[in-house]
């Protein structure tokens, strides 16, 4: 399947899990970091983010992902209803895998309205708020973790662009 067809499902399928993915896809990068693709000197976000997102994520995400953001012990495995219950937010999970676009959708709209369980927090949140949610989160991720995501959402706004040029 063609690159810029696949991204659009995955964001689809991301959303319709509420955070919730196979077991087998929700683990870490074990491979080292491309020599080709040097790691970013910085992170996208500032530490004032990361303050105000930490304060955020404890009155909106911590209830279910943990205060740590360490996600449900149990992640992996599905609950009485058939779920997969909130996995860890820290990386070693699979947020990581997600373009900073479709983790600020996630957060957004949820995915209850596509059948999945993580409510959409738009309502409750502006725009800089979800920023900041996620600048907390990923300052939680440790610097090879946040190699491999950089990477996949540069590709990812590579695709995008190329779609919106098409």
């Amino acid at each position: 399947m063609k690159r810029e067809k696949l991204l659009p499902l995955l964001a689809i399928s991301f959303a319709l899990s509420g955070c919730d993915r196979h077991p087998s896809e929700a683990t870490a990068p074990t491979a080292s970091i491309s020599p080709k693709q040097p790691m970013p000197a910085e992170r996208w976000y500032a530490s004032q983010q990361v303050a105000r997102g930490g304060k955020l994520y404890q009155q909106f995400c911590a209830e279910c992902h943990k205060p740590d953001a360490s996600g449900t012990t149990n992640w992996q495995q599905l609950d009485a209803k058939g779920n997969y219950p909130p996995p860890p937010l820290n990386g070693t999970a699979h947020t990581w895998h997600h373009p900073l676009s479709a983790l600020r959708r996630t957060v957004m709209f949820g995915g209850v309205r596509l059948g999945g369980t993580m409510p959409g927090f738009g309502d409750k949140l502006q725009p800089q708020q979800i920023d900041d949610i996620l600048a907390w989160v990923q300052s939680n991720w440790s610097d090879e973790i946040y190699a491999v995501w950089y990477q996949r959402d540069q590709q990812a706004r590579k695709t995008s662009t190329a779609q919106k040029k098409g």
